[in-house]
């Protein structure tokens, strides 16, 4: 498979190292708007073609077969729509798109052309997602009912276009949030999401005056001309049409001790925890248990998931199998994302039609 990586920046790294692992996987184009970072880009992973723009790779590399969107937010429908028009297969990073009018588009544009639209749901394809699954086929937890899923840094807004709402869309729920929000869906059982209350915060800042810790920033970082404005936090609590609840936490700038990655999962039969690590919490012949399952991770537990997630790709383009993180799914994640906002705004409950 000949694969095109569109957008250089920090996220496309991973997408790189994770084709580079699969033998049957060639990356012979990049392009990007800052065409000195492309040409870097392509030297330094032995790239033959590189470009400045989506449609100049598009139009020299007939022979493209699939491509990664690794842009700004604000690119993942353009340069999407385009790859797709051309024929080409898409794995586009989260969020899909800006808002569920682009992301709607996108998915029948893909049905249209016949193409495979995945989108970067990345932790679907984590070791613990499978394995909390196999725990769930055989009835470990029952019924989930409610959910938990916090995604909290003190101090972590990344700058750059991560915080300016014209190229991200949102702050840690379009970027944090999505991760959490779309985990908890897909191990609930997938149920459609009927109405959201969430609030939104903006208090904080960016925080990039404080000292004593390394900070991260994405490759466009301009402290001089950094733009901050997006929401510092949020909360929300979405409802299924099955009853069960998600409740979700994400923040950017939040003054609390330490940040906070975990995903609590309830059911009427156990519960679990599943990040950091897998838990499994039971009643056993009438003694509360908790279980952590014997489990070898990978060395480098986040490439793991890209390495994953990469071969899906592959195999849905080249060996057909059914995608496990469909355009259809990053549809309703963007409506609940939609929802979000807006009932931030008017201080609402939001139905989702």
């Amino acid at each position: 498979m000949k694969v095109g990586i569109i957008g250089c920046g920090n996220i496309s790294h991973c997408h790189m190292q994770a084709y580079r692992k699969n033998p049957n996987v060639e990356v012979v184009a990049c392009c990007d708007i800052n065409l000195p970072r492309a040409e870097a880009y392509a030297k330094s992973y032995g790239i033959k073609s590189f470009y400045g723009s989506v449609d100049e790779m598009l139009a020299n590399e007939k022979d493209l077969d699939s491509v990664s969107v690794c842009t700004w937010n604000n690119g993942h429908y353009e340069c999407a729509m385009k790859a797709m028009k051309a024929h080409k297969n898409v794995l586009v990073e989260k969020p899909m798109a800006l808002n569920a009018k682009q992301a709607v588009e996108m998915q029948k544009e893909a049905e249209k052309q016949g193409v495979v639209l995945q989108v970067g749901f990345v932790k679907r394809f984590a070791k613990t997602t499978k394995i909390f699954q196999d725990f769930q086929k055989s009835g470990t937890f029952g019924d989930i009912y409610l959910t938990k899923a916090i995604y909290t840094r003190r101090v972590g807004n990344p700058g750059g276009w991560f915080s300016d709402k014209s190229k991200s869309g949102g702050g840690p729920l379009i970027d944090l949030g999505v991760h959490v929000i779309d985990l908890s869906r897909y191990l609930m059982g997938m149920h459609k999401p009927v109405s959201v209350y969430g609030a939104t915060f903006n208090k904080l800042g960016d925080k990039l005056n404080i000292k004593g810790i390394g900070h991260y920033h994405p490759a466009d970082f301009d402290a001089k001309t950094n733009i901050c404005d997006v929401e510092d936090s949020v909360i929300a609590l979405i409802r299924f049409d099955n009853g069960a609840v998600l409740h979700v936490e994400a923040s950017f700038t939040l003054n609390i001790k330490e940040g906070i990655t975990t995903l609590q999962l309830f059911g009427d039969k156990g519960g679990a925890t599943l990040e950091p690590t897998l838990e499994i919490y039971k009643d056993i012949d009438n003694y509360l248990t908790n279980i952590t399952p014997v489990i070898e991770y990978a060395s480098d537990v986040f490439a793991d998931m890209f390495a994953n997630e990469i071969n899906h790709f592959y195999d849905c383009c080249k060996k057909h199998v059914k995608c496990l993180a469909p355009a259809e799914d990053g549809v309703v994640l963007m409506k609940i994302l939609d929802a979000i906002y807006e009932s931030a705004q008017t201080g609402h409950e939001v139905k989702i039609q």
